[in-house]
C-alpha cells in the first residue's frame, strides 16, 4: 500500500513502499535456489537404501527388503517400522518445514512444551485422517489402485510413478505457495479461519503430510501397502497406513519438542520479521524441492526433459 505525506509546502506525494516486500521477494527467490540445489544433489540411493532400508532392517532385526510380512500384529509392526525407516526419503523429507510456522514463544520452558503438544496434536490428525482413509480405500481397491498397478503407459512409464509426480507436484505447488502467502507475496487463504480458529494452520499442514503417503513409490511402504490391499480389510488398512505416517512424524515431533524448549522460540518471537522469514524459508525451499525433484527430476529421468546428473545419482 502506498501512503501519502504532506510537505513542507503543503502538497502530497507518494511515498515509496517499504523495502519489505522487495526484500522478501529477494528471500523468496534465494530459497528458491536452495530448494533446486537440494532437488539436484539429492541421492534416492542413499536416503532410500543406505538410510531407510538399513533402518528397517535394524529395527526389525532382519533385512527388510526380503522380510515376509504375515498376520495382522507382525503387519502393524512393520507399518511402525516402515513410517520410522521412511523419514527421510524424498518424498517426506519437505514436512520438516511444518515446524517453524508452529513455534511459539512463552517464558516458561515448562509452558513452551505444554503449548507444543497442541500444534502437534492437530498435526497428527490432520496427517492420520488422510492417511487413514487412503489406506481403507487402498485395502479395498487393492491393485486397481494405481500406486500398486504393475501397468505402464507409453512402453515404460509406471502407472505408480505418474501418480506420484501428480501428486507431489501438486503437494510441493501448495507448499511454494503457503511460503509466498507467509512472504505476503500473495494472499492468505488461511489468514481468516487462523484468526477465527487456532489449530487450522497445523491441521492443514497434517493434511499435507499425510497426502504423501497417496504418492509415495518407496519399496518397503509399496511392500506394506500390497500386505494391506490383499486383506482387503479396510479397517487393517487404515490402521496401517495411520501408524505409518506416525513413524513418519516421530523426528518430527522429536525436533518440534525440543525447539520448543531451547531459546529459539524466544529468539524467534522477538522480531516479528524473523518468525515470517523463517517459516518462508522452510516452506518454500520444501515445496520448491519436492516439486522440482518429483516433477523435474523424475520426468528428465523417464527421458522426459532435462536436469543435471550427479554421479552419486
Amino acid at each position: 500500500m502506498v501512503r501519502i505525506e504532506g510537505t513542507a509546502t503543503g502538497t502530497s506525494r507518494p511515498v515509496t513502499p517499504a523495502p519489505r516486500a522487495v526484500h522478501r521477494g529477494l528471500l523468496v527467490g534465494v530459497s528458491a535456489l536452495v530448494g533446486v540445489a537440494i532437488a539436484i544433489l539429492w541421492s534416492a540411493r542413499l536416503v532410500d537404501d543406505d538410510i531407510g532400508v538399513n533402518t528397517a532392517s535394524g529395527l526389525i532385526g532382519t533385512n527388510a527388503t526380503d522380510a515376509t510380512v504375515t498376520g495382522t500384529a507382525t503387519g502393524l509392526i512393520f507399518a511402525f517400522v516402515t513410517g520410522v525407516a521412511g523419514t527421510f526419503t524424498a518424498c517426506n523429507v519437505a514436512v520438516f518445514s511444518a515446524i517453524a510456522p508452529m513455534v511459539h514463544s512463552n517464558p516458561s520452558v515448562a509452558s513452551r512444551i505444554r503449548m507444543a503438544f497442541a500444534p502437534l496434536g492437530w498435526l497428527a490428525l490432520g496427517a492420520v485422517a488422510v492417511a487413514g482413509t487412503y489406506g481403507a480405500v487402498g485395502a479395498l481397491l487393492g491393485s486397481r489402485i494405481p500406486q500398486l498397478s504393475p501397468a505402464v503407459v507409453g512402453g515404460h512409464i509406471p502407472v505408480r510413478t505418474l501418480q506420484s509426480i501428480v501428486v507431489f507436484g501438486v503437494i510441493g505447488l501448495v507448499m511454494l505457495y503457503m511460503g509466498l502467502a507467509s512472504a505476503e507475496l500473495v494472499p492468505d487463504p488461511l489468514r481468516r479461519p487462523a484468526t477465527r480458529w487456532a489449530p487450522t494452520r497445523p491441521l492443514f499442514m497434517g493434511l499435507l503430510i499425510g497426502g504423501f503417503l497417496i504418492g509415495r513409490p518407496w519399496p518397503l511402504f509399496r511392500k506394506m501397502f500390497a500386505y494391506a490391499a490383499s486383506t482387503h480389510d479396510a479397517a487393517f488398512g487404515a490402521a496401517v497406513f495411520m501408524l505409518i505416517v506416525l513413524g513418519n512424524m516421530i523426528l518430527l515431533g522429536v525436533i518440534f519438542l525440543a525447539l520448543s524448549a531451547s531459546r529459539f522460540p524466544r529468539w524467534l518471537r522477538a522480531n516479528p520479521s524473523r518468525a515470517v522469514t523463517v517459516a518462508t524459508i522452510a516452506l518454500v525451499v520444501g515445496g520448491v524441492f519436492t516439486f522440482v525433484y518429483w516433477d523435474v527430476r523424475v520426468p528428465a529421468g523417464l527421458g522426459f526433459g532435462w536436469f543435471p546428473s550427479m554421479p552419486w545419482h
